[in-house]
Protein backbone atom coordinates (compact mmCIF):
# COMPACT_ATOMS: atom_id res chain seq x y z
CA UNK A 1 0.00 0.00 0.00
CA UNK A 2 1.46 3.31 -1.08
CA UNK A 3 1.81 6.06 1.49
CA UNK A 4 1.59 9.72 0.65
CA UNK A 5 4.62 11.82 1.50
CA UNK A 6 3.90 15.13 3.20
CA UNK A 7 5.75 18.16 1.93
CA UNK A 8 7.47 19.92 4.82
CA UNK A 9 9.15 23.28 4.58
CA UNK A 10 12.36 23.71 6.51
CA UNK A 11 12.56 27.19 7.97
CA UNK A 12 16.17 28.41 8.27
CA UNK A 13 17.09 29.54 11.78
CA UNK A 14 17.03 33.22 12.66
CA UNK A 15 20.52 34.70 12.65
CA UNK A 16 21.22 37.27 15.36
CA UNK A 17 21.88 40.70 13.85
CA UNK A 18 20.72 39.66 10.39
CA UNK A 19 20.05 42.50 7.94
CA UNK A 20 18.32 42.85 4.59
CA UNK A 21 21.73 42.76 2.92
CA UNK A 22 22.37 39.22 4.21
CA UNK A 23 18.87 38.18 3.13
CA UNK A 24 19.52 39.63 -0.31
CA UNK A 25 22.28 37.08 -0.94
CA UNK A 26 20.53 34.19 0.85
CA UNK A 27 19.60 31.36 -1.52
CA UNK A 28 16.67 30.03 0.48
CA UNK A 29 14.36 31.91 2.84
CA UNK A 30 12.49 28.76 3.74
CA UNK A 31 8.88 29.26 2.49
CA UNK A 32 6.91 28.68 -0.69
CA UNK A 33 5.31 32.12 -0.56
CA UNK A 34 6.26 34.28 -3.53
CA UNK A 35 8.77 37.05 -3.00
CA UNK A 36 6.21 39.63 -4.15
CA UNK A 37 3.82 38.50 -1.40
CA UNK A 38 6.63 38.65 1.17
CA UNK A 39 7.51 42.18 0.10
CA UNK A 40 3.88 43.28 0.21
CA UNK A 41 3.48 41.92 3.73
CA UNK A 42 6.68 43.62 4.81
CA UNK A 43 5.55 46.92 3.29
CA UNK A 44 2.14 46.65 5.00
CA UNK A 45 3.93 46.04 8.30
CA UNK A 46 6.09 49.11 7.68
CA UNK A 47 3.01 51.24 6.94
CA UNK A 48 1.29 50.00 10.10
CA UNK A 49 4.34 50.54 12.30
CA UNK A 50 4.80 54.02 10.80
CA UNK A 51 1.26 54.93 11.89
CA UNK A 52 2.07 53.67 15.40
CA UNK A 53 5.27 55.74 15.36
CA UNK A 54 3.23 58.83 14.48
CA UNK A 55 0.97 58.26 17.48
CA UNK A 56 4.01 58.01 19.76
CA UNK A 57 5.43 61.11 18.08
CA UNK A 58 2.18 62.95 18.84
CA UNK A 59 2.71 62.17 22.49
CA UNK A 60 6.22 63.50 22.07
CA UNK A 61 8.37 63.71 25.17
CA UNK A 62 5.37 63.79 27.51
CA UNK A 63 5.82 60.24 28.92
CA UNK A 64 9.50 60.99 29.65
CA UNK A 65 8.63 64.39 31.13
CA UNK A 66 6.04 62.76 33.40
CA UNK A 67 8.59 60.16 34.52
CA UNK A 68 11.25 62.84 35.12
CA UNK A 69 8.80 64.91 37.18
CA UNK A 70 7.78 61.89 39.24
CA UNK A 71 11.44 61.08 39.94
CA UNK A 72 12.14 64.73 40.78
CA UNK A 73 9.16 64.88 43.17
CA UNK A 74 10.26 61.68 44.87
CA UNK A 75 13.75 63.15 45.32
CA UNK A 76 12.35 66.41 46.70
CA UNK A 77 10.13 64.56 49.18
CA UNK A 78 13.14 62.61 50.43
CA UNK A 79 15.15 65.84 50.73
CA UNK A 80 12.32 67.58 52.60
CA UNK A 81 11.96 64.63 54.99
CA UNK A 82 15.72 64.68 55.67
CA UNK A 83 15.71 68.46 56.24
CA UNK A 84 12.73 68.24 58.58
CA UNK A 85 14.51 65.55 60.61
CA UNK A 86 17.75 67.57 60.70
CA UNK A 87 15.83 70.67 61.84
CA UNK A 88 13.97 68.68 64.48
CA UNK A 89 17.23 67.12 65.72
CA UNK A 90 18.92 70.55 65.70
CA UNK A 91 16.14 72.17 67.72
CA UNK A 92 16.24 69.29 70.20
CA UNK A 93 20.02 69.73 70.47
CA UNK A 94 19.62 73.48 71.15
CA UNK A 95 16.94 72.80 73.79
CA UNK A 96 19.23 70.27 75.49
CA UNK A 97 22.16 72.72 75.49
CA UNK A 98 19.96 75.41 77.02
CA UNK A 99 19.03 72.98 79.76
CA UNK A 100 22.73 72.22 80.25
CA UNK A 101 23.43 75.96 80.60
CA UNK A 102 20.66 76.30 83.18
CA UNK A 103 22.12 73.34 85.08
CA UNK A 104 25.65 74.80 84.93
CA UNK A 105 24.47 78.19 86.20
CA UNK A 106 22.68 76.50 89.10
CA UNK A 107 25.89 74.64 89.93
CA UNK A 108 27.91 77.88 89.77
CA UNK A 109 25.51 79.55 92.25
CA UNK A 110 25.79 76.53 94.52
CA UNK A 111 29.61 76.43 94.33
CA UNK A 112 29.88 80.21 94.91
CA UNK A 113 27.71 79.91 98.01
CA UNK A 114 29.87 77.04 99.27
CA UNK A 115 33.08 78.95 98.45
CA UNK A 116 31.99 81.82 100.66
CA UNK A 117 31.89 79.47 103.65
CA UNK A 118 35.07 77.44 103.10
CA UNK A 119 37.54 76.95 105.97
CA UNK A 120 40.75 76.39 103.99
CA UNK A 121 42.44 77.25 100.71
CA UNK A 122 42.21 73.70 99.41
CA UNK A 123 38.40 73.74 99.44
CA UNK A 124 38.41 77.25 97.99
CA UNK A 125 40.62 76.23 95.06
CA UNK A 126 38.59 73.10 94.41
CA UNK A 127 35.32 75.04 94.25
CA UNK A 128 36.94 77.74 92.10
CA UNK A 129 37.97 75.07 89.59
CA UNK A 130 34.43 73.67 89.51
CA UNK A 131 33.07 77.18 88.90
CA UNK A 132 35.61 77.72 86.13
CA UNK A 133 34.73 74.36 84.57
CA UNK A 134 30.99 75.11 84.58
CA UNK A 135 31.70 78.56 83.11
CA UNK A 136 33.61 76.93 80.24
CA UNK A 137 30.75 74.46 79.76
CA UNK A 138 28.34 77.38 79.46
CA UNK A 139 30.58 79.11 76.90
CA UNK A 140 30.93 75.89 74.88
CA UNK A 141 27.18 75.26 74.99
CA UNK A 142 26.46 78.84 73.90
CA UNK A 143 28.90 78.43 70.98
CA UNK A 144 27.21 75.18 69.92
CA UNK A 145 23.79 76.83 70.22
CA UNK A 146 25.00 79.72 68.07
CA UNK A 147 26.51 77.42 65.41
CA UNK A 148 23.48 75.16 65.38
CA UNK A 149 21.20 78.19 65.17
CA UNK A 150 22.98 79.40 62.03
CA UNK A 151 22.77 75.92 60.51
CA UNK A 152 19.06 75.76 61.37
CA UNK A 153 18.43 79.07 59.61
CA UNK A 154 20.10 77.71 56.44
CA UNK A 155 18.21 74.43 56.66
CA UNK A 156 14.88 76.16 57.17
CA UNK A 157 15.57 78.32 54.10
CA UNK A 158 16.49 75.18 52.13
CA UNK A 159 13.30 73.50 53.40
CA UNK A 160 11.17 76.46 52.30
CA UNK A 161 12.82 76.43 48.85
CA UNK A 162 12.40 72.66 48.48
CA UNK A 163 8.76 72.83 49.60
CA UNK A 164 8.05 75.63 47.13
CA UNK A 165 9.79 73.71 44.34
CA UNK A 166 7.84 70.56 45.24
CA UNK A 167 4.56 72.43 45.04
CA UNK A 168 5.46 73.75 41.59
CA UNK A 169 6.60 70.32 40.35
CA UNK A 170 3.39 68.68 41.59
CA UNK A 171 1.33 71.25 39.67
CA UNK A 172 3.46 70.63 36.55
CA UNK A 173 3.05 66.87 36.96
CA UNK A 174 -0.70 67.15 37.27
CA UNK A 175 -0.88 69.27 34.11
CA UNK A 176 1.45 66.96 32.16
CA UNK A 177 -0.53 63.91 33.24
CA UNK A 178 -3.80 65.50 32.13
CA UNK A 179 -2.26 66.44 28.79
CA UNK A 180 -0.88 62.93 28.31
CA UNK A 181 -4.15 61.29 29.35
CA UNK A 182 -6.04 63.43 26.84
CA UNK A 183 -3.72 62.43 23.99
CA UNK A 184 -3.73 58.76 25.02
CA UNK A 185 -7.52 58.75 25.26
CA UNK A 186 -7.81 60.26 21.78
CA UNK A 187 -5.42 57.75 20.20
CA UNK A 188 -5.91 54.65 22.35
CA UNK A 189 -8.44 52.86 20.11
CA UNK A 190 -6.42 53.57 16.99
CA UNK A 191 -3.21 52.47 18.70
CA UNK A 192 -4.74 49.19 19.92
CA UNK A 193 -6.10 48.41 16.43
CA UNK A 194 -2.73 49.18 14.80
CA UNK A 195 -0.79 47.14 17.36
CA UNK A 196 -3.09 44.19 16.73
CA UNK A 197 -2.70 44.61 12.97
CA UNK A 198 1.10 44.80 13.38
CA UNK A 199 1.12 41.56 15.39
CA UNK A 200 -1.03 39.78 12.79
CA UNK A 201 1.27 40.88 9.97
CA UNK A 202 4.36 39.82 11.92
CA UNK A 203 2.88 36.34 12.30
CA UNK A 204 2.64 36.07 8.49
CA UNK A 205 6.24 37.16 7.87
CA UNK A 206 8.99 34.58 8.10
CA UNK A 207 11.23 34.99 11.16
CA UNK A 208 14.43 35.89 9.28
CA UNK A 209 12.81 38.73 7.34
CA UNK A 210 11.04 39.98 10.45
CA UNK A 211 14.23 39.87 12.47
CA UNK A 212 16.09 41.81 9.76
CA UNK A 213 13.22 44.32 9.54
CA UNK A 214 13.35 44.99 13.29
CA UNK A 215 17.15 45.21 13.24
CA UNK A 216 17.22 47.76 10.42
CA UNK A 217 14.34 49.77 11.94
CA UNK A 218 16.11 50.01 15.28
CA UNK A 219 19.16 51.58 13.60
CA UNK A 220 17.23 54.19 11.61
CA UNK A 221 16.16 57.53 12.98
CA UNK A 222 12.90 57.65 10.99
CA UNK A 223 12.26 53.90 11.48
CA UNK A 224 11.65 53.38 7.74
CA UNK A 225 13.17 50.00 6.87
CA UNK A 226 11.05 49.39 3.74
CA UNK A 227 10.74 52.22 1.22
CA UNK A 228 9.59 52.76 -2.35
CA UNK A 229 11.62 54.24 -5.19
CA UNK A 230 10.72 57.90 -5.65
CA UNK A 231 11.96 59.98 -8.57
CA UNK A 232 14.56 57.34 -9.42
CA UNK A 233 15.97 57.49 -5.89
CA UNK A 234 15.77 55.57 -2.61
CA UNK A 235 12.80 56.79 -0.57
CA UNK A 236 14.92 56.59 2.56
CA UNK A 237 18.30 58.15 1.83
CA UNK A 238 17.41 59.74 -1.57
CA UNK A 239 20.46 58.33 -3.38
CA UNK A 240 19.96 57.61 -7.07
CA UNK A 241 19.03 54.06 -8.13
CA UNK A 242 20.41 52.77 -11.49
CA UNK A 243 17.75 52.03 -14.19
CA UNK A 244 18.51 48.28 -14.30
CA UNK A 245 18.13 48.04 -10.53
CA UNK A 246 14.82 49.88 -10.79
CA UNK A 247 13.60 47.23 -13.23
CA UNK A 248 14.51 44.48 -10.76
CA UNK A 249 12.69 46.36 -8.02
CA UNK A 250 9.58 46.71 -10.21
CA UNK A 251 9.54 42.95 -10.88
CA UNK A 252 9.46 42.17 -7.14
CA UNK A 253 11.14 38.81 -7.74
CA UNK A 254 13.92 39.23 -5.19
CA UNK A 255 15.05 41.35 -2.29
CA UNK A 256 16.72 44.55 -3.46
CA UNK A 257 18.57 46.51 -0.82
CA UNK A 258 19.77 50.11 -1.09
CA UNK A 259 23.55 49.93 -1.18
CA UNK A 260 23.79 53.25 0.65
CA UNK A 261 21.41 52.86 3.62
CA UNK A 262 20.54 49.13 3.78
CA UNK A 263 16.77 49.59 3.40
CA UNK A 264 14.65 47.25 1.29
CA UNK A 265 13.56 48.92 -1.93
CA UNK A 266 10.11 48.09 -3.32
CA UNK A 267 8.07 49.06 -6.34
CA UNK A 268 6.22 52.41 -6.25
CA UNK A 269 3.15 50.40 -7.31
CA UNK A 270 2.90 49.06 -3.77
CA UNK A 271 2.47 52.61 -2.49
CA UNK A 272 -0.25 53.36 -5.04
CA UNK A 273 -2.20 50.34 -3.85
Amino acid sequence: MATSKKNSTIVPPVVEGETFTSLQIAKDLGTDVSMETKLRLLYKLQQTDTKIDKIYLLRGELPLEVQDLEDSIEGLKTRIANLEKEISDGEAFVAQKKQDITGSRALIEKYEAQRNNVKNNREYDSLSKEIEYQTLEIELAEKKINDTGKALVEKKEALATASSTLEGREIDLENKKKELETIVEETQKEEEALLKQSEELQEQIEPRMLNAYKKVRSNLRNKLAVVTVKRDACGGCFNKIPPQRQLDIALSKKIIVCEYCGRILISPEFENE
